[in-house]
């Protein structure tokens, strides 16, 4: 076959999975990781790290279409799959060349293939186990980012730590993964990795649901009543929302786009739900007043259906 011969992409090594047996959003969290490590905002001037940005967007491009990750799959299976199974059987190591395009279309020249099988009394490479682990972080330090350092015992009683650079708008549950701080491998098998899952913790100001950050909007019975003009701390500013007359405790005021970030360059919506608050040490005049309202008003709460 003629043309010119290219080396065959592994676009599940390019987003560094181990194998094809992966669910889509295991592929959208690994092609997120090495989007962020490789992104060129970030390896300003690096042409390697351009082109394999390149080639992250291409394997993910293949991966999250099914029909595209299908095809791709079976020749995949053919020259990755296959060639691991040797591998862990007789211990060998194949080199494998061919025209990329057109073994994505099932053309396959096996001629490009060459193998080199190693001794079969020879230890196979093992590769070590990985390692999951947990932290808590605030919304907070979720939502702007946060350099953490977390410390792990070994079976053996000995400790080692880590530097964990949480990037900023991480989601609640994603795992961020350490390349090689898993479990030692065998026979000279690369190490496991360390999986850390992000925990993102509500605290008694705010709480996350979604992309929503919920706040309480703590106002008086007499701004309920009349309708005011309160301010709120969003998470990164400070806003002022209108309280319209009338307004119930446990109601939502909801302002669009001033909440968490949503992983796509937009965010949620900040929530404040209303709570009105009744005063409990009432001077001499503020009796007086409630005394002259009960007196006026014809207002029976207790007739309402709630």
């Amino acid at each position: 076959m003629g043309g010119r011969q290219m080396i065959f992409k592994d676009y599940y090594k390019i987003l560094n999975l181990d194998t094809n047996k992966v669910t889509a959003e295991q592929i959208k969290v690994a092609y997120r990781e090495q989007a962020k490590k490789y992104h060129p905002d970030v390896n300003v001037g690096n042409s390697n790290a351009e082109e394999r940005f390149k080639d992250i967007n291409e394997a993910y491009r293949v991966l999250s279409e099914p029909n595209a990750k299908r095809k791709y799959d079976r020749m995949w299976n053919n020259y990755i799959g296959k060639r691991r199974a040797k591998d862990e059987t007789y211990g060998s190591r194949t080199s494998v060349v061919g025209d990329f395009f057109n073994m994505f279309f099932g053309t396959v020249d096996n001629k490009n293939m060459e193998s080199n099988i190693t001794n079969k009394n020879e230890k196979i490479p093992k590769k070590g186990e990985n390692i999951d682990t947990e932290i808590n972080i605030s919304i907070n330090e979720a939502f702007f980012g946060v350099d953490k350092r977390i410390s792990l015992r070994s079976v053996n009683g000995s400790v080692k730590s880590f530097d964990v650079k949480i990037p900023a708008g991480i989601q609640n549950n994603e795992r961020i993964r350490l390349i090689g701080q898993g479990k030692k491998g065998e026979n000279g098998g690369r190490n496991g990795d360390l999986f850390i899952k992000i925990n993102i913790q509500d605290d008694k100001n705010v709480k996350l649901i979604g992309y929503d950050l919920y706040k309480y909007l703590p106002i008086t019975p007499w701004e309920a009543a009349l309708g005011t003009k309160a301010s709120i701390d969003s998470i990164d500013e400070n806003i002022n929302i209108i309280v319209p007359k009338g307004t119930q405790s446990g109601e939502l005021i909801r302002i669009a786009g001033k909440g968490y970030k949503d992983g796509k360059g937009s965010r949620g919506d900040l929530v404040a739900e209303v709570k009105i608050m009744v005063p409990t040490n009432l001077t001499e005049k503020e009796q007086e007043l409630f005394r002259d309202l009960s007196h006026v008003s014809h207002f029976e709460p207790r007739t309402m259906s709630i």
